[in-house]
């Protein structure tokens, strides 16, 4: 039986699903020792965390994935790069946030909201989209965006007190 993958609009009443997906992320990620990412302590507990959630899902356009009526995958798109990312030189549509939730790994939940953010930029006139990324452990997620149909473009690094720096990638998708 293959499930459909669904995308709606999303909002602040979304906030404890994305939450999940998120602590989620980070418990698969943990229990496979890739903590450079995001930590081993859940998105939910930090109260810095949620609240960069709950202004991403008040302030920015986000979209929902669901696969047979449960939240399978969030997106959140803005007309702005992350504040340690440079602006592109054009108009642009950038994704702030993409998760999915586990337990809907391989079901094409990323491609999908990708594919939504791309109509988004088109609705908009906007012909480059762009992401970041975590670049540690071997660039994994690069090379899964690169199979989204992303382009890398640059490589940044995050400094933080007291952690190790955070490398980053930036891609970017081109559209017709």
């Amino acid at each position: 039986m293959t499930s459909r993958v669904n995308v709606r609009s999303g909002d602040l009443t979304d906030l404890a699903e994305v939450l999940a997906m998120l602590d989620g992320a980070v418990a698969w990620l943990t229990a496979r020792g890739q903590v450079g990412q995001w930590g081993s302590e859940p998105w939910s507990a930090r109260p810095e965390a949620v609240e960069r959630v709950e202004k991403r899902l008040r302030e920015q356009t986000t979209r929902i994935a669901e696969v047979d009526g449960s939240a399978a995958g969030c997106c959140v798109v803005s007309d702005t790069p992350a504040d340690y990312v440079d602006a592109a030189a054009e108009p642009e549509l950038y994704v702030a946030l993409l998760v999915v939730d586990r337990r809907f790994s391989g079901l094409g939940v990323g491609a999908t909201l990708i594919a939504d953010a791309c109509e988004e930029a088109r609705r908009r006139g906007v012909r480059l989209v762009r992401v970041d990324c975590y670049a540690g452990n071997g660039g994994g997620l690069v090379e899964q965006y690169v199979a989204l149909g992303f382009t890398p473009l640059t490589t940044f690094t995050v400094e933080r007190d007291g952690r190790q720096p955070w490398p980053g990638r930036v891609l970017g998708m081109r559209l017709d």
